[in-house]
């Protein structure tokens, strides 16, 4: 049989995707990328906000259009199944078989049974309208079933399908969330915060490393906190470090580091390894106190201040990036501002901004004072055009610097493959007269942007480029 995947929302729930497609091939079945080709259709989905509710449903009935074709089973798993997982077997019974978050651990006895009891009921059916009704013949029939499906298999780290091309990979270190902030369902969908044994992750870097991957990407809900629940203590400074002497890893990156727990420690380590990106991705959410504190965040906006500073003071060239939320209940124009004042002031390097989705099963749900829609839509456009000022002043700084970059691939005629996404705008670009795409310590896959580069070099190398322009969130330059 032929599998199909589609995988939803983050990072982290991409590893998890990536876990599935090594299961089924484990299984000896053929994975491909069209859904046209598939008999099975995997959707890994989001359910974090309302975007992302709405966009896996459309996703689902998009894929179960193909249930009129060759796709013979349509099975829908991760965050969305964990949170309305009856209601979407009521309200879609195209889906064959839904399986939770939570259920993982018998994901493939699920699939093994869905599939071998349909085999069965076809077998049936066939053996009923058989003239040849031999009893021999019937009890052969029923007990013929593919035979490549096998008994309690699991998710595995070690045995997952890298989706993200030969240039990096991601490495989940913690799954869950202990914050309970009032606007997030993360820790009633994932569960509470629960590290991985650090021997366990560097077995997975070193297999990585071992297939060519010159970069790894540490995720997990909140990096920061990695460490705490079975060791006693943030341990993330540690694990990098460990990283960092595995052979042939020559960038590592860690993203989603709470403000109130980055430690000196941690500072430290990224200041003096040359192996791990300057970059720290920080969700700050808000700076007014009143609606960090009614947010049940930890930190206060003197505290991300104070750290902001630090962090430019110890570490040359660090990058800062944050996700800010606008529209919180309760948030007042005073708020506002002051949240305007700050994006002014801390001028970061990448900014993120969304607004507030109200979710069932949270604090914030019912709180008093919701912000109307189209105020949050005018503090969210608020935001984002100042940031787009201050990100043209940050860009121009790099003109003329000199930067080490891991090429991705080569620029193809008037087209590029393996970019990220939010450089699709940039369609004035003559993309014609760059021969690599590539990408700088500041730049997160899937997220920030690239840099075009003139002169030829093989992807998944590093050249050292100097920056001759820019263009909106992306760079050009050549190779020296």
């Amino acid at each position: 049989m032929k599998v199909g995947f589609v995988s939803l929302g983050c990072s982290k729930n991409l590893v998890d995707t990536e876990m599935m497609i090594g299961l089924f091939k484990k299984n000896n079945f053929e994975i491909v990328n069209n859904p046209q080709q598939a008999d099975i259709i995997v959707i890994n989905t989001c359910g974090f906000i309302e975007p992302a509710k709405e966009e896996a449903i459309n996703t689902i009935l998009e894929m179960a259009e193909y249930k009129n074709q060759n796709c013979k089973y349509l099975i829908v798993t991760g965050c969305l199944a964990e949170r309305y997982k009856e209601d979407l077997i009521k309200e879609l019974p195209e889906v064959d078989l839904f399986v939770k978050f939570s259920e993982y651990d018998t994901i493939w006895e699920q699939i093994e049974q869905l599939i071998n009891n349909n085999i069965k009921l076809k077998k049936t059916k066939s053996i009923e309208n058989e003239e040849k009704n031999s009893t021999e013949n019937k009890k052969e029939e029923k007990i013929t079933i593919d035979n490549h499906i096998s008994q309690n298999e699991k998710l595995d780290f070690l045995n997952r399908v890298i989706s993200t091309g030969e240039n990096y990979a991601y490495i989940r270190i913690a799954e869950g969330c202990n914050n309970f902030c009032t606007f997030c369902a993360i820790p009633y969908i994932r569960g509470r915060f629960t590290s991985r044994k650090i021997e366990d992750i560097l077995e997975e870097a070193k297999q990585l490393a071992q297939k060519g991957y010159k970069e790894l990407i540490i995720i997990a809900q909140d990096t920061s906190k990695y460490g705490v629940d079975i060791y006693g203590k943030p341990m993330l400074d540690k694990l990098l470090h460990k990283i960092s002497e595995i052979d042939g890893i020559e960038w590592i990156r860690f993203l989603y580091t709470y403000p109130e727990t980055i430690t000196d420690e941690l500072i430290q380590e990224v200041k003096n390894n040359d192996k791990i990106c300057k970059y720290f991705d920080i969700p700050m959410q808000h700076i007014s106190d009143r609606i960090l504190k009614k947010m049940n965040r930890k930190s206060t906006g003197e505290s991300i201040r104070n750290l902001i500073t630090k962090l430019r003071k110890e570490i040359p060239g660090v990058v800062i990036r944050s996700t800010l939320m606008v529209g919180f209940p309760g948030e007042t124009e005073e708020d506002f501002e002051e949240l305007y004042e700050f994006v002014k002031w801390a001028k970061l390097d990448k900014l993120g901004c969304f607004t507030y989705s109200k979710e069932e099963g949270t604090a914030a749900f019912k709180m008093e004072n919701q912000v109307h829609p189209m105020t949050k839509k005018k503090r969210y456009n608020k935001i984002m055009a100042l940031q787009q000022e201050i990100s043209k002043e940050n860009m121009k700084k790099h003109i003329g610097k000199t930067l080490k970059v891991l090429v991705e691939n080569y620029t193809a005629g008037n087209e590029y493959i393996n970019v990220q996404k939010n450089s699709e705008k940039n369609s004035n670009i003559n993309k014609f007269n760059y021969d690599c795409i590539g990408r700088t310590y500041m730049d997160v896959p899937d997220i920030d942007g690239v840099i075009y580069i003139k002169g030829k070099a093989k992807p998944n190398t590093f050249v050292n480029c100097k920056v001759k322009d820019f263009k909106e969130y992306d760079l050009m330059g050549e190779i020296l």
